[in-house]
């Protein structure tokens, strides 16, 4: 059976358009409640949300579903996405609930759950779920339906739990960081983060009204935070997605570091410190210069899906901690049970106030191979799996990997949350990169 409705990560679309719809939200939190009920007779379930004018028409039909299925909710109003993975384990929950399209722009949304563990669900969960949704709803008589409250102060709980990731006889004084949040989940804790370990913090992206989130601003427009940092001579720079489980980090020359960079950093440190490390995981678009670094320390490398929830799925059958993906979701499991944008930013801060060296002095042992990346927009009626049988695009795929030879790699994928085909060519000569990529993606665009 294959999934209708999940994605990579959750459900996600327009808002307004089915499934991205109130009857749909309360038909979907009816069905996951019935779910929970096989295994727990009174489940209790969090629900967070990001900043999107959308959140309180899908949280109020969240919570109505779940009432109606007779499990109880705590609602804990615009929060990042990893702080409701933290909080349902903190407060013993049943399963935790995002409502948010992270990087996307306002016009989206999504909903998302977290285990009781503060995991990501498999996808076996995910297909129960589906298969309740066929089945007609069993509402609740009243004296068992589901109750609803908030909880005080759940910003200020998370606020402790990431300050408790940063190494406690180190500091972030002296250091003058800007903290750009997307206008999104973050908005209100991340500064704060940074503040109460000692850094003067100045805030862009933190004046969330709706429908101004990630727009201009956040981990996928990190132009406004090299400015800032260029203008206001800071230290540092620090971006977040819409819903904070990801970052892009800049430094004060305004130089931008992704992901795969971090992920190495992360690796390295610990291994500075005589820790083990046996081994981390990267995604199928980790940098090849990443893979061939850590395998010069040592450390093995193994790649997985796109998607943040195959990369923890790696790690947990391997038993090991570290993983991430370029695009700036990492997991260190001994810190957190997902990708954390805070979390993953203090670790990069605690290794440069360990050692007193610079970001790019830490990585001056990794120059990354040049990528690029094309997005194909798939028109009304398309499918990646036509796409794929053209024979322009297979003499195309075949050529350029000749041409590139050991030198160079292409990955060609469809994206898990938005109607794109993802043409990548990654080698060691730009200009041949770009070229490439963009002969493949010609193939596709005709």
């Amino acid at each position: 059976m294959t999934r209708q409705f999940f994605g990579t990560d959750g459900i996600r679309g327009e808002v307004g358009k089915y499934p991205i719809t109130p009857d749909f939200a309360l038909k979907l939190a009816h069905a996951v409640g019935r779910v929970l009920k096989q295994t727990e007779s009174h489940p209790t379930v969090l629900i967070g949300k990001d900043t999107r004018i959308s959140g309180y028409m899908l949280e109020s039909a969240l919570e109505s579903g779940f009432n109606s299925a007779g499990v109880n909710v705590v609602l804990l109003g615009p929060i990042p996405t990893p702080a409701v993975a933290y909080l349902t384990r903190a407060q013993r929950a049943n399963l935790g609930v995002v409502i948010s399209a992270s990087h996307n722009a306002f016009q989206d949304n999504g909903i998302k759950f977290f285990s009781a563990q503060g995991t990501k669900l498999d996808d076996a969960w995910e297909l129960a779920v589906e298969a309740m949704m066929q089945e007609s709803p069993i509402w609740v008589d009243s004296a068992n339906l589901g109750k609803a409250k908030r909880l005080d102060d759940a910003s200020g709980r998370y606020i402790e739990f990431c300050k408790s990731t940063f190494a406690n006889d180190l500091t972030l004084k002296g250091l003058k960081i800007v903290v750009d949040a997307a206008h999104g989940a973050a908005y209100q804790v991340a500064p704060k983060v940074f503040h109460e370990l000692g850094a003067e913090v100045v805030s862009i992206g933190c004046a969330p009204d709706g429908m101004n989130i990630n727009k201009d601003v956040g981990a996928t427009h990190p132009e406004a935070l090299i400015e800032a940092v260029k203008f206001h001579k800071a230290d540092y720079g620090i971006a977040l997605d819409g819903d904070a489980d990801r970052l892009q980090l800049v430094d004060t020359n305004g130089r931008l570091f992704n992901g795969d960079e971090v992920l190495y950093l992360m690796v390295k440190e610990r291994l500075e410190r005589g820790e083990a490390v046996a081994g981390a995981v990267g995604t199928l678009m980790t940098n090849l210069a990443v893979e061939v670094a850590l395998k010069a320390k040592g450390v093995e490398f193994v790649r997985a899906k796109v998607g943040d929830r195959y990369v923890l799925e790696e790690l947990e059958k391997r038993g090991w901690i570290l993983g991430g993906e370029g695009s700036g979701h990492l997991l260190a499991l001994d810190k957190h049970t997902t990708g954390d944008g805070i979390v993953s930013a203090l670790q990069v801060l605690q290794a440069c106030a360990r050692s007193g060296k610079t970001m790019a002095a830490l990585l001056s042992d990794v120059t990354l191979f040049p990528q690029t990346m094309i997005n194909v927009r798939l028109k009304p009626g398309q499918t990646w799996a036509e796409l794929q049988t053209r024979s322009t695009f297979i003499a195309a795929c075949k050529s350029v990997e000749q041409e590139l030879g050991d030198s160079g790699r292409i990955l060609n994928r469809a994206s898990g949350t938005e109607p794109l085909v993802r043409v990548m060519v990654e080698a060691r000569d730009p200009a041949q990169t770009k070229a490439c990529a963009q002969r493949i993606a010609d193939t596709l665009l005709a």
